[in-house]
């Protein structure tokens, strides 16, 4: 050591220099491991996705894409190492014995020669990467080569070109494939040969004299030649592009397209292929005289016929008439844009909605009132997490689902959720491994309430709770291994006669110590031989998959467990909906999933993009799945996909058996997706019409409900979807414009004679009016005629009836109802009041407004909320009432029965509205009279009056809503009133954890 360094000895030193030592076999040593952890983690990757796909009985879905991305790899990766290897070999060998001129640079000369001694190994260098260069991208076009390879015909043609539209769809797209790799494999070749020759003398751009030599000016002339092809049928492909290009008035083509853009892509077409033949050319008159001339054309050529004319001829002859030029390719637009979507069998009627229902159209509806849904999906996760957890590790989420299912006889519309287990909720002192992936493995049961009923304490009236379950949904297989927050992976079964480690449930059916199972379902991949262990372990990088002992000769492990994953990954051409939903089926609790077909080439359909179509005040939040961000122009909901909550196994069916594209995937994957007819009348009773689908055509038919060509470019019967006017309220959304979600309920549109599940949305004038312009149902139920029937309500223009946010303004306004939630909202209460999805239905010849209100803690564990309040709108009228029937009895003023109250439920009596005033103004003085007395320091005079106030208050709620009340008028009551009643809501608190049965 001197100086602070540290001195190397002489000998090791020595040894690390010597030619042949271990430095120089080091790095080697190193390069060959990195090498090969890469290809054993990609053979990890194949092969557990392999077993996987065996799992589910899809082993052929698996070898069909697997085979299909290996096909495209090595046949386009070796044209393209081929195409450019054999360039270089031709520039090579056709180098000049001397260069046209000197090197630029001294060393570069050096590069040759080293390139010369080296040829095999560069060449194998440039070959390999060319390989996994154009192998790679090739692969992954393998879903645009199946559709191309198994296309099936639409039977009906574009309204341009007469070709079927499955060109578009399928040929164009693998067209488009194709010319991409062509660009690039030619591309590639011209600039390894301009390489070549210029590493050996044969191109000199700086040279004075010739600047290449004969050889490479063929080569070079061959492949510019070749370039400019492709750059023709690139043009003649545009042609069929542009019906499906975008632009500024729709989708496909315009005006200016049919007269100026085609046009000038056919002559630029020929200007191309002339080009390249004065390149052909060049190779016998070796001259780029011509060549450059015609390049120049061309690029002239482009830019006067390909932006210029048409630029010109918008401004000059369609802009100063455009509704009459454009008028006819609107019309197509409108007329394929209905057929994509699947909407022209829409039907609207004119709806004349009244302000006030006579009694015999409230009789004639009588039917309808049990199936407007007062439990709201969206709000009562919480109750249904506190009153029916049982322990903290499981969980629900946080928007329910609504089906129906016939009880007594009865079909009803139902709030559904699965209980699954959350291992994320387990005490710190809970969380190990053992535990996380083998002990607390699935969740038990589902748990379901009456959608139209409520208990005497506001709580949700079960149809299925407790566990084990007990309800009227019958005997089934309640353990759920396969759901939305399932773990990332479990390790479950054991040999006969083992000990079971998975917790069941907390207790027996008795009470008493936990219950253990031991997994026994055909679901799950067998990790039991130590093969199969390094792979899992290696896959999810962790030892403990190898090392533990609760891993034995007859474990499986459970991943992938989304109902959304596994369909992605069962039919990976298929788009999933993104809220799958749970149901009781035959004795197991299975998710069903809405698969979409989708394209984006229907030509002169409207292109939309899926993300934002589908985007709602519930998308996002919880389990419901936003939808990529693509643009879409073709939607089918071709598949119903069936996932066993137990077992894992995936039932695809065949449900919009007539779609194209759904045939043609049928064809490349044979045998995977089952006919309709092999649907079950139990599973069919669970269908229902999908959401994500129904927005995406809501959204067009804010537009495309108009069909005349003229109104549409006015854009003068424009509608949009209203924002969602309780999150506006709560400021659950900044921007205050996502739109209100649609609701499925029970409801009868005037053509139809019984009520029928439905999913409704609503539509106000586009701009600044909200008032409502429009009512829309779908009929969600798969077993009638009319399933997928849209019916839109129109309301005449000269008629103001509210919207959603008018109504809503209403509901927080009005006198009466602001006395009734005053109590819960005053300060210091310790609750808050919730406002419910604000439904809409046509009922007794006009159009009702119903919104739950619910009550809840604002802090604490085990709050939850309850429903307090049903709020009403008819016409000109609110009110309000603790239960749905007195509400409407209010609003109507006449006897209703919506059949919601159970055994136990009271109505409260009547009383007037001079009696609310009365009362209101009683709290008014006495809060006064409170806020004097403690500016005074007279704290017994402050309590004494708040007590009065609460009591007069307590009338007010009482009473408030004997009457339907008027349009709303300011409320004289104040707004915040001091208080120490407690929170009228109930709590519970959370059940502490069972024991861990770890080991």
């Amino acid at each position: 050591m001197s100086d602070g360094v540290y001195d190397m000895p002489e000998e090791p030193a020595r040894r690390m220099r010597r030619p042949g030592g271990r430095p120089r076999a080091l790095l080697p040593t190193i390069a060959t491991l990195i090498v090969l952890l890469i290809l054993f983690s990609v053979f990890t990757d194949v092969w557990t996705q392999r077993l996987w796909y065996r799992s589910v009985d899809l082993g052929s879905v698996f070898s069909t894409v697997l085979g299909t991305r290996v096909l495209l790899f090595v046949v386009v990766g070796l044209l393209m190492a081929v195409a450019v290897v054999a360039n270089i070999i031709v520039a090579f060998r056709t180098r000049p014995r001397v260069a046209l001129a000197p090197s630029p640079s001294p060393g570069f000369e050096r590069y040759g020669d080293l390139l010369q001694q080296h040829g095999k190994i560069a060449v194998g260098v440039v070959a390999t990467l060319m390989l996994i260069f154009g192998g790679s991208a090739a692969s992954g076009e393998w879903k645009t080569f199946l559709a191309w390879k198994n296309r099936t015909p639409f039977g009906v043609t574009d309204q341009h070109f007469n070709k079927d539209i499955s060109f578009f769809v399928f040929d164009y797209p693998w067209l488009r494939v194709l010319l991409g790799f062509g660009y690039s494999i030619v591309l590639l070749s011209l600039v390894a040969a301009i390489i070549t020759h210029y590493l050996y003398g044969g191109f000199r751009p700086s040279a004075k004299g010739q600047k290449a030599s004969g050889a490479a000016q063929v080569q070079f002339s061959v492949l510019l030649g070749l370039l400019v092809l492709l750059k023709a049928f690139s043009y003649w492909l545009d042609r069929y592009g542009l019906t499906t290009s975008d632009g500024r008035l729709f989708t496909g083509i315009s005006y200016t397209g049919d007269h100026a853009i085609l046009p000038s892509k056919e002559i630029l077409a020929v200007i191309a292929v002339l080009c390249a033949g004065l390149f052909f050319a060049n190779v016998v008159r070796r001259t780029w005289l011509l060549p450059g001339v015609g390049t120049v054309v061309l690029i002239l050529s482009a830019i006067l016929l390909g932006a210029l004319w048409p630029a010109a001829l918008q401004q000059l002859r369609v802009r100063p008439s455009e509704p009459v030029k454009e008028g006819s390719y609107i019309t197509k637009n409108i007329t394929a844009t209905r057929q994509a979507y699947g909407l022209e069998n829409t039907q609207i009627t004119e709806y004349q909605a009244q302000s006030t229902a006579k009694p015999n159209e409230l009789t004639a509806d009588a039917d309808v009132l049990p199936g407007i849904r007062l439990i709201d999906p969206t709000v009562i996760g919480p109750t249904f997490e506190q009153l029916q957890q049982v322990r903290g590790f499981y969980s629900f989420p946080t928007d329910l689902d609504v089906d129906r299912y016939k009880l007594k006889d009865k079909t009803q519309d139902t709030v559904i959720a699965a209980r699954e287990v959350q291992i994320d909720r387990l005490p710190a002192g809970q969380r190990n491994w053992n535990n996380d992936h083998t002990v607390y493995t699935h969740g038990y049961g589902v748990v379901a309430a009456n959608g139209n009923q409520r208990a005497a304490d506001g709580t949700p009236v079960w149809t299925e709770k407790d566990l084990p379950p007990q309800g009227q949904l019958g005997d089934y297989e309640p353990r759920i291994y396969f759901g939305e927050q399932s773990p990332d992976y479990s390790i479950v079964g054991a040999p006969p006669g083992s000990a079971p480690v998975e917790l069941d449930t907390p207790e027996g059916t008795k009470g008493g110590d936990p219950t253990l199972n031991t997994y026994n379902g055909k679901g799950g991949v067998k990790v039991g031989s130590f093969f199969n262990r390094l792979l899992y372990a290696t896959k999810f990088r962790d030892a403990n998959i190898l090392l533990s002992s609760r891993v034995n000769s007859a474990s499986k492990i459970l991943y992938d467990r989304t109902p959304r994953e596994r369909v992605e990954k069962a039919a990976p051409w298929l788009t999933p909906d993104g809220d799958p939903y749970p149901a009781v089926v035959d004795g197991q609790v299975v998710w069903i999933v809405d698969g979409y077909t989708t394209s984006d080439n229907y030509p002169y359909s409207e292109k939309v993009g899926l993300d934002t179509s589908t985007r709602d005040t519930t998308t996002g939040r919880g389990t419901i799945a936003q939808q990529p961000s693509e643009k879409i122009n073709y939607i089918r909901n071709s598949v119903k996909a069936v996932v066993n909550a137990y077992d894992g196994s995936v039932e695809l069916y065949a449900w919009d058996e007539n779609d194209p594209v759904l045939k043609t995937w049928m064809k490349a994957f044979p045998g995977t997706v089952k006919p309709r007819s092999d649907i079950s009348p139990a599973l069919m009773a669970h269908l229902r019409y999908p959401e994500d689908m129904f927005k995406v055509q809501r959204d067009l038919l804010a537009k495309y409900h108009v069909q005349d060509a003229g109104t549409w470019y006015q854009n003068s019967d424009l509608w949009r979807v209203p924002a969602d006017p309780t999150a506006v309220a709560t400021g659950s959304d900044s921007s205050s414009q996502i739109s209100q979600p649609p609701f499925y309920l029970s409801l009868r549109m005037p053509d139809q004679t019984d009520p029928k599940f439905s999913l409704t949305s609503v539509y106000v004038p586009n701009g600044e009016r909200e008032n409502l312009t429009a009512f829309m149902a779908v009929d969600s139920e798969a077993t009638s005629p009319d399933y997928g029937k849209f019916r839109i309500l129109r309301l005449p223009a000269n008629l103001q009836v509210p919207g959603p946010g008018q109504v809503y303004n209403k509901f927080q306004t009005d006198e009466g109802i602001r006395a009734a939630l005053l109590p819960i909202n005053q300060q210091n209460s310790g609750a808050r009041a919730q406002f419910g999805n604000l439904l809409t239905l046509p009922l007794g010849g006009g159009l009702l407004y119903v919104q739950p209100v619910y009550s809840s803690r604002t802090s604490g564990p085990g709050n939850y909320p309850v429903l307090r309040y049903v709020l009403v709108s008819f016409g000109d009228n609110v009110a309000f009432g603790t239960t749905l029937q007195e509400a409407l009895e209010k609003v109507f003023n006449t006897n209703v029965d919506t059949g919601e109250n159970p055994p136990g439920t009271k109505t409260p009596p009547a009383q007037t509205n001079q009696t609310v005033k009365q009362a209101l103004a009683e709290a008014e003085a006495a809060y006064n009279r409170a806020q004097d007395a403690l500016k005074k320091g007279d704290l017994a005079g402050y309590q004494s009056n708040v007590n009065q106030m609460k009591a007069a208050l307590d009338r007010a709620t009482a009473g408030a809503a004997a009457t339907p009340t008027p349009t709303p008028k300011p409320s004289g009551a104040p707004s915040t009133t001091p208080s120490t009643a407690p929170s009228t809501t109930p709590s519970t608190t959370p059940s502490s954890p069972p024991a861990s049965p770890s080991g």
